[in-house]
């Protein structure tokens, strides 16, 4: 391997340390994201239940306990439940841009070295070919096919190299970005139905409310009827 590496010419380290930035990044964006996903259904069930009996406290309580973004995009909309739906939307899709950049982070460090890692195989191929055909020609024009032909491989190993490095991280960022994609719809999910269960949860309740005052209002209407009635029968009486 460190053979290749001295062959190929001075931009093969370069390549080297493309390889090592891009194996770092995969792995922190892995372990980060692999962190963060949770189960959106069973988070959502167990709050629902919580906003119900109007126990918010406890339901910020486990939305902070909870790691990832859909967790913190929850946890904005449940701190100001007592918003209009309007607002509560608002607060939602605000907190969403904002984790969109933590969860693209470094991602474009990643498709810039699947692009430019091929270039420098090329430079270097082009470089050591220069070196080559100069070397040939203060040599005095004569030079066996054999020396031609190990100076064009030495050449070639920085492009072969270059490819090596591009392929495999063009291949993880495209993992990355769809794994991204998912979280990112697992934010909006999260913060819709957040919205939604507080929103239906206070209809809910002004609707109890207001049926209670329905039939309270009935109630003493019919009290007011009968008493009539017990009067009038008592004034009939008496005559």
């Amino acid at each position: 391997m460190l053979d290749l590496i001295f062959k190929g010419g001075p931009l093969m380290w370069l390549l080297l340390g493309c390889s090592i930035l891009a194996i770092a990044i995969a792995l922190e964006r892995y372990f980060h994201f692999h962190r963060s996903r949770i189960d959106v259904g069973d988070l959502l069930h167990g709050l629902r239940n919580l906003i119900r009996k109007k126990n918010f406290a406890e339901a910020i309580h486990e939305c902070a306990g909870t790691p990832g973004p859909v967790s913190r995009v929850i946890h904005s909309a449940i701190l100001h439940h007592g918003s209009p739906r309007a607002e509560l939307k608002e607060i939602v899709q605000e907190t969403g841009q904002l984790e969109v950049p933590k969860l693209e982070k470094h991602l474009a460090v990643l498709l810039s070295i699947a692009y430019v890692a091929p270039l420098i195989g090329l430079l270097g191929t082009i470089l050591g070919l220069v070196n080559t055909f100069v070397q040939v020609n203060t040599s005095g024009g004569y030079a066996t096919a054999t020396e031609i032909s190990k100076g064009v491989y030495e050449s070639l190993i920085s492009s072969a190299a270059g490819l090596m490095v591009a392929v495999p991280t063009f291949v993880i960022y495209s993992f990355l970005v769809a794994y991204t994609k998912t979280l990112m719809h697992d934010m909006e999910r999260g913060g819709i139905e957040i919205v939604n269960i507080i929103s239906e949860n206070r209809d809910h309740h002004s609707e109890i409310i207001e049926f209670d005052q329905s039939a309270a209002e009935k109630k003493s209407v019919s009290e007011g009827e009968k008493t009539g009635d017990q009067d009038e029968r008592r004034e009939s009486g008496s005559h």
